[in-house]
């Protein structure tokens, strides 16, 4: 179990965690919401292409990569079509049972216990809010960054970035890039947070640690994870050419 921090953080000033694939076990059920969107139109999607192609895009981006990759042709309307079909899925897949990964709500409170915490994700906002909402967590969020909310989804720097702007300006301190950590599942994830100038650490429940490598720490998940790594990460400079 995670413990506490004895004392306020040394170094460490602010989480932001990504969501699906660390906070909530939802990419396997993003996966069959995505493959039953496109069985109606007569496409397959297997899980091995899906992760190792896809998995770092919001909804739009997906379609459109996949959409480009398959030389389908697809217009705007028909993206915006397939998204909220998706979006319907997806919803009949989340109330079929809880979502989170264990240890993941002991973690996040004792964090904002600590420290400003943020979302930075490529998820909709309303899918992102159900569930902490429904876990009680909702509150404990200073900012949420979501799809849309950004021109470009990760692997950009935007998300991070703007979730981190707004933790600073919301949060009343001059909090630094630095002493900031992104908790990331994936590697484009992990770039993105990089970008912004984000200390990173990789959970492995999408991926194997050795695809992780942009990551400064790697643990299997938030129930492995204790603030004072943290706060120890933060206190020691950046990994260069990771």
């Amino acid at each position: 179990m995670t413990q506490p921090l004895s004392s306020a953080p040394k170094h460490l000033q602010a989480v932001i965690f990504d969501f699906d694939g660390v906070i909530a076990n939802s990419e396997p059920l993003h996966l069959r919401a995505f493959q039953a969107v496109l069985a109606e139109d007569g496409l397959e999607l297997s899980a091995e292409v899906y992760y190792s192609r896809y998995l770092g895009y919001d909804d739009v981006g997906l379609f459109q990569r996949l959409g480009a990759d398959r030389s389908l042709g697809w217009h705007e309307r028909h993206i915006a079509e397939l998204v909220a079909r998706k979006g319907v899925k997806l919803q009949q897949l989340l109330h079929a049972g809880a979502v989170l990964f264990p240890g993941a709500a002991d973690f996040i409170r004792r964090a904002a216990a600590s420290v400003p915490v943020a979302i930075a994700s490529g998820a909709l906002r309303h899918e992102i809010l159900e569930v902490v909402d429904a876990a009680g967590l909702g509150a404990l969020f200073a900012t949420v960054v979501a799809s849309g909310d950004t021109a470009e989804s990760k692997p950009s720097p935007e998300p991070y970035r703007l979730a981190f702007e707004r933790l600073r300006a919301r949060s009343g301190n001059h909090l630094q890039p630095a002493r900031t950590v992104a908790i990331e599942d994936s590697r484009w994830g992990l770039v993105s947070a990089r970008g912004a100038g984000l200390r990173c650490v990789g959970v492995t429940t999408s991926y194997p640690a050795g695809e992780l490598r942009e990551a400064e720490v790697v643990v299997g998940g938030l129930a492995d994870l204790e603030l004072e790594m943290l706060d120890d990460l933060c206190g020691r400079p950046a990994a260069v050419g990771r």
